[in-house]
C-alpha cells in the first residue's frame, strides 16, 4: 500500500508536470492532473475508486473548472437509468434461478466430452453476455464452471480465462451486453437493430476464433477435463431429460415471459420509435425502465430488498463521477486537443484513422477497464465529428477496441475482475499478471485485427 501511494504521488505530479510542459492552459492543466488523480487511485487504489472520483468532482467545482449544471449535463443519468432497469431485471431472474436452471439443463444436455463441454460453455458465455450483460453471464458460468473443475479437482484458471475471453467478445454483439456498448449506444445515437447488423455477426465470427485459439493454447487441460469426464460413471447415468422439463416448466413461466419481453422489446425500440415519432433511443430507455417495473410489482413486499441489493450502486456511482470527470475534460477544451493530435497522426478520414481508434482504445481498456477507456474516448469522437470527420464507423471502432481488449489483461474488464474475485473467495487459487497476460496478448490481438478487418471490408467498400 505505502509504495502503491508513492507511485500514485509521482504518477499524478507527472501528469500535472507534462500538462504545463506542453503549454496548456491553467483550466486544461488542472483538469488533466484531477482527471489522472481519479484516474490512478482507480488502478492502484481499486477498492477506493468511488472515493478518488468523489474527491476529482469535488475539487473540479471548487476551482471551478466545472459547474452544478454541467455536472448534471455530464452525468450520464440516461445511461445509469438504462442500467439500474436492467439489473433489477437480472437481478428478479436470478433470485429465481433462472440462469442456474437453463445452464445446468444445457450442461447435462452435452454430455461427458470435455472439448465438446467447454465449446458449449464459451458459446453459452457469450450468448448470456450478449443477452443479459458481461457481469451477470460470468456470476452464473463462473458457478456453472467451479462446480465441474472442483468436483474433478481440476485448476479452474484456465478454464476461467477461457469463459471470461468468450464472455467479452460475446458482450460486444448488443447493446445490453457491456456497459462499453450501452455507452456507445446512447452517445453515438446506435440502435439494438444497428449492433445486430454491425456487431453481432461479428462478434459470432470472432467468437469462433477465440474458442479455437483458447483449445489450442490450453489444449493440455481440455484434454485432462475429457479424461476426467471419461472416467466419471456417475455422470453418464444421469437423466438429462428432468432438468430439461424443469426449466420449461409452470416455476419458470414469469421469468421467460418476462426475459423474453424485454429481449424482443430491446430489438424492436427503433422501428417502434420512428412508429410513433418519438426521439431515438427514447424507448431504448423506456423499455428497461418499464421490465424493472414490473419485476417490482411481481415482487410485491421484496421489491424494496431487490431494488437495495441486486442493482450496484456503487459502480454506478462511480460511472455518474466518471462521466462527469471525462465531461469536464470536455469542457476545458483538452478532448478537443487530443482529436487534433489524433487527426494530425492518422489523418482526418479513413481506414487510418478507423485503426487508430480501434488500436489506442484497446490498449487504454487493457490497462485502465475498457469502460474508463471508451469514457475517456466518447468526447474526442465528438469533437473529431464537430471537425467534419465521419465517426459513424468509428464507434464500432471503439466499441471492439474496448471489448476485446478488455481481455488482455486481469483489469481489462469488469468481468475479469468479478470471475478472478469468485476464485479467490472460494479459495481456489489467485493469478498473477503475467499468468493472464501471456493468454491475453496472444487471444487479443488476433480478435481484435479480424473485427477491425471485417468492419473495413464493410464500411469502406
Amino acid at each position: 500500500m505505502k509504495k502503491n501511494g508513492y507511485i500514485y504521488i509521482g504518477l499524478v505530479l507527472g501528469m500535472f508536470l507534462i500538462s504545463a510542459l506542453l503549454g496548456l492552459s491553467y483550466p486544461q492543466v488542472m483538469a488533466i492532473g484531477l482527471f489522472s488523480a481519479m484516474l490512478f487511485g482507480t488502478l492502484l487504489f481499486w477498492r477506493f475508486r468511488v472515493a478518488f472520483a468523489l474527491l476529482a468532482v469535488a475539487t473540479m467545482l471548487i476551482l471551478g473548472l466545472t459547474d452544478v449544471a454541467h455536472v448534471i449535463e455530464f452525468a450520464g443519468l440516461d445511461i445509469i437509468l438504462f442500467l439500474i432497469g436492467m439489473m433489477v431485471v437480472i437481478g428478479f431472474l436470478e433470485e429465481r434461478h433462472f440462469f442456474e436452471a437453463l445452464i445446468d439443463a444445457i450442461v447435462q444436455q452435452v454430455g461427458g466430452e470435455g472439448k465438446k463441454l467447454l465449446v458449449v460453455l464459451m458459446l453459452l458465455s457469450g450468448f448470456f453476455a450478449a443477452l443479459v450483460d458481461e457481469v451477470t453471464s460470468t456470476l452464473f458460468m463462473m458457478a456453472t464452471l467451479f462446480q465441474i473443475t472442483t468436483r474433478y479437482k481440476l485448476n479452474p484458471l484456465p478454464f476461467l480465462i477461457m469463459l471470461i475471453f468468450a464472455t467479452n467478445v460475446g458482450s460486444s454483439a448488443t447493446v445490453v451486453g457491456n456497459p462499453v456498448g450501452i455507452i456507445i449506444a446512447m452517445r453515438g445515437g446506435l440502435t439494438f437493430s444497428d449492433f445486430l447488423r454491425w456487431a453481432s455477426p461479428i462478434s459470432l465470427v470472432v467468437l469462433v476464433l477465440t474458442i479455437v485459439l483458447c483449445l489450442i493454447f490450453f489444449r493440455k487441460d481440455v484434454t485432462n477435463l475429457s479424461v476426467c469426464l471419461d472416467c466419471d460413471e456417475e455422470l453418464k447415468n444421469d437423466d438429462n431429460s428432468v432438468k430439461m422439463r424443469r426449466i420449461f416448466s409452470r416455476e419458470f413461466r414469469v421469468c421467460w415471459m418476462l426475459f423474453m419481453g424485454t429481449i424482443v422489446a430491446l430489438i424492436l425500440h427503433s422501428p417502434l420509435e420512428h412508429l410513433i415519432g418519438l426521439p431515438k433511443n427514447t424507448l431504448l430507455l423506456a423499455v428497461s425502465l418499464t421490465a424493472a417495473g414490473i419485476a417490482l410489482m411481481i415482487e410485491h413486499e421484496k421489491a424494496r430488498i431487490l431494488l437495495e441489493t441486486r442493482v450496484d450502486w456503487w459502480t454506478l456511482c462511480f460511472f455518474l463521477l466518471l462521466f462527469t470527470s471525462v465531461g469536464t475534460l470536455q469542457y476545458v477544451g483538452v478532448t478537443s486537443l487530443i482529436a487534433q493530435a489524433i487527426v494530425a497522426t492518422a489523418g482526418s478520414h479513413g481506414v487510418a484513422l478507423f485503426m487508430a481508434i480501434g488500436w489506442s482504445t484497446a490498449l487504454l481498456s487493457a490497462f485502465m477497464d475498457n469502460v474508463l477507456a471508451v469514457s475517456t474516448f466518447v468526447p474526442v469522437l465528438k469533437d473529431l465529428g464537430s471537425m467534419g470527420t465521419d465517426v459513424g464507423p468509428l464507434w464500432w471502432a471503439m466499441l471492439f477496441g474496448g471489448t476485446l481488449g478488455g481481455n488482455a489483461t486481469m483489469i481489462g474488464s469488469t468481468a475479469n475482475i468479478v470471475a478472478l474475485g469468485m476464485m479467490e473467495r472460494r479459495g481456489l487459487g489467485t493469478i498473477t499478471f503475467g499468468q493472464w497476460i501471456r493468454a491475453g496478448v496472444i487471444i487479443t490481438i488476433p480478435t481484435l485485427a479480424l473485427a477491425l478487418i471485417l468492419l473495413i471490408l464493410q464500411l469502406y467498400r
